[in-house]
């Protein structure tokens, strides 16, 4: 503060020597300071003051001179600011009435002046704008009119692929022409996954909702909403993929359809000749998804914040690109932190909304490895303990909403960004489809151990709150070569380690590993996934029968995917309800951690 206000007494001892002098620096000051404010925003610098972001991204292709230029702004408006609250205390400090009397009008309006500016610059750049289409309230749905509609709509493809489809509505669904096309992605598709082998895959004709379920929808057909957020133009969500089935099924009872789904408990009977609701296959989605495209996305090669709702900070490829972002063909831009409603955007090609960003869809697929020979209409593995879903959700990286990838849950839990999107049959299928009803149930019954990987503390303290509420041994994961203590330094260890998958030696080991029958895993959120570290453990012991209870660090994304990895690595054991602590967790961290050991049913000491 001190030298803020030496700074600004050089700068504005002009003021003493005339009146005139005095209102054109006055004048000078708000210009810039206003520039400063326009900086401090453009540049989210309150993001990183208050922990709202991750980590500090500094544009490279920002011309040197703007850069400066800003940051000497900004420097002007801390000045300007300090040096008025300086002379506002000198002058309420003064001895004399008569003395705080004389030329105080004068004097309080040359402070009130620059700081009315300041406010009204803040408040008129922070007003959300009515133009944003995410903003919008949704269209009437064509399915209220019953009317049928075409629109013809271009679409880059590749030859292979149907290079245009008109796109005709149906009672309010879009009818998807069939044909075959490249499922899965290229080997040299950046930051793609070893269970994306491309193959080829023929669809017949289907119809699709242009837009995710809606909550209002959802909580009148169902009685309940159990969306994390709320509105009924927002898209429904933390639903299981049980509940998706069961939504399908009453839609499909309400409007006199022939139900797609017989469901028993957790045992799940699909007739594919039935005329109702259901949800789609992996292959179907990802066809609509694409809409002729063979690219990362159906945008391209890349899709900005302004064309999806997802954690905007991290466009795609960022992760190796983060100190050098003049390689980006998409820049970052804006986290919204939450849902959008269910029109927000431009459709795809084939006039679908949201299929990247917003929330996740479930599909009708167990998850496992690809049948790779060229098949039809497939249905994905016939058993299996996740199911699959597709998309990304507000809180992703770009690279978890590329139209290839695949996340996986137990098919009884949701998430705080996951939901529906609904289809039927355009032509009659034949046989059915059992599912075995292999979820999981967590109950936190036997032995507890406690298992954590943490670089900068976080995620220790939060281990250590754990084990003092619980008793529980714990286990930090070290490794043989450590990462860096360098912060710039093993953000770069990190990335590469997630690009290659790669597996971290680890220098400890748990004794008697098989004598804990939960364990509660402890992580930071790197990346929006977990650190490598910890798929070393998940790979090192044999956690067939066990459950594990996820808990982890982050800096606004949650769990981003992290939970999809730990599904995919441990295929065999029960995945709990996780825990997502901000940064160290504050002055709440031991009560969210006691609500959470009691809704896992975890004992305490």
């Amino acid at each position: 503060m001190e030298l803020f206000i030496g700074i600004g007494r050089k700068l504005f001892h002009i003021y003493e020597k005339s009146a005139a002098r005095a209102w054109f620096s006055r004048i000078v000051a708000v210009a810039v300071s206003i520039y400063g404010i326009y900086a401090f925003l453009t540049q989210r610098i309150a993001d990183y003051l208050f922990l709202q972001t991750h980590f500090v991204m500094f544009d490279e292709a920002k011309a040197a001179i703007i850069y400066f230029a800003e940051t000497a702004a900004m420097i002007w408006l801390f000045a300007v600011i300090a040096y008025y609250i300086n002379k506002l205390l000198r002058s309420i400090n003064r001895k004399s009435e008569k003395e705080k009397a004389s030329g105080q009008g004068w004097k309080a309006l040359s402070f009130a002046i620059p700081v009315l500016v300041c406010v009204l610059v803040v408040v008129g750049l922070n007003l959300p704008s009515q133009s944003e289409p995410w903003q919008s309230e949704p269209a009437e749905s064509p399915a209220s009119s019953g009317s049928n509609v075409e629109v013809n709509t271009p679409t880059s493809a590749e030859p292979s692929q149907p290079s245009a489809q008109t796109v005709m509505m149906q009672d309010g669904f879009v009818f998807i022409k069939g044909g075959s096309f490249a499922m899965g992605s290229p080997e040299n598709e950046p930051w793609r996954s070893a269970d994306e082998t491309q193959h080829t895959v023929t669809v017949s004709d289907f119809y699709i909702s242009p837009y995710e379920v809606k909550q209002g929808d959802y909580a009148a057909l169902m009685g309940s909403n159990p969306s994390n957020f709320s509105g009924d133009h927002l898209p429904v969500e933390n639903v299981s993929w049980l509940d998706a089935v069961a939504y399908c099924n009453a839609l499909s009872q309400k409007e006199n359809l022939t139900p797609a789904y017989t469901i028993d408990g957790q045992i799940v009977t699909w007739d594919r000749s039935a005329n109702g609701y259901r949800l789609p296959t992996e292959a179907e989605w990802e066809y609509a998804c694409r809409a002729g495209t063979a690219t990362p996305f159906n945008t391209e090669n890349s899709i900005s914040p302004e064309e999806s709702n997802y954690y905007g900070h991290y466009p795609y490829e960022i992760e190796d690109n983060y100190f050098s972002q003049g390689n980006l063909s998409t820049k970052p831009g804006e986290y919204r932190q939450s849902t959008v409603v269910v029109d927000s955007f431009s459709p795809n090609a084939w006039g679908l909304y949201n299929m990247h960003g917003n929330v996740s869809e479930w599909v009708w697929d167990y998850y496992g490895e690809y049948n790779t020979a060229d098949e039809a209409d497939p249905t994905g593995p016939e058993a299996g303990t996740r199911r699959v879903y597709r998309g990304g959700g507000w809180n992703d990286f770009a690279k978890n909403m590329r139209s290839a990838y695949r996340a996986a849950l137990p098919e009884d839990r949701g998430s705080f960004n996951l939901g529906i999107r609904l289809v039927r049959n355009a032509v009659n299928g034949t046989g059915s489809i059992v599912s075995t009803g292999m979820g999981s149930e967590a109950t936190g019954n036997g032995n507890v151990l406690i298992v954590f990987f943490s670089w900068g503390g976080n995620t220790r303290g939060i281990a250590e709150e754990i084990q003092r509420q619980t008793g529980a041994d714990l286990f930090e994961i070290e490794l043989v070569n450590p990462y860096s203590s360098s912060y710039n330094t093993v953000l770069d260890e990190a990335q590469r380690d997630q690009n290659i998958q790669a597996r971290p030696e680890i220098r400890n080991h748990v004794e008697n590993f098989e004598q804990y029958d939960t364990i509660l895993l402890g992580y930071p959120n790197w990346w929006a996934s977990i650190p490598m570290p910890i798929a070393s453990f998940l790979e090192e012991y044999d956690l067939t029968g066990k459950t594990i209870v996820p808990f982890c660090s982050h800096g606004g994304g949650r769990f981003g995917q992290s939970l999809t990895a730990i599904a995919k690595l441990a295929p065999n054991s029960t995945l709990g309800e996780g825990l997502s602590i901000h940064y160290s967790g504050g002055s709440t961290l031991s009560q969210d951690v006691a609500v959470w050991l009691e809704l896992n049913q975890i004992p305490l000491k």
